[in-house]
């Protein structure tokens, strides 16, 4: 992958993560516990790593209007049609990858 030029590097990450946020738009029934629990970051996560990366742009950008790229809607909205409460069985999963991530 070394002979890619940063330019097409780039086209090719930008393209990657715009297929990422699509596919997690089109599946709002996987819940970001669920998300938390298996691969330890969220639609959240990667709306926090979008406004990080608008501000290291020099970007003026909220972290509301990053999570709106992300989920495809204001995240308000998002959370009253699709989130669900957790339950108690992935609150526990939650807990217990958190508690050996901690140990780690």
């Amino acid at each position: 992958m070394s002979d890619l030029s940063p330019d097409i590097q780039d086209k090719l990450d930008a393209a990657a993560f715009r297929r990422l946020v699509s596919h997690l738009q089109n599946r709002p029934d996987v819940q970001n516990i669920d998300l938390m629990v298996l691969a330890d970051f969220c639609r959240n996560c990667l709306g926090n790593w979008y406004h990080e990366a608008a501000e290291a742009e020099g970007i003026t950008l909220t972290k509301e209007e990053a999570r709106e790229r992300i989920y495809g809607m204001p995240y308000a909205d998002w959370k009253s049609n699709h989130q669900k409460e957790a339950t108690p069985e992935q609150m526990a999963a939650f807990e217990a990858r958190r508690k050996a991530k901690s140990e780690t």
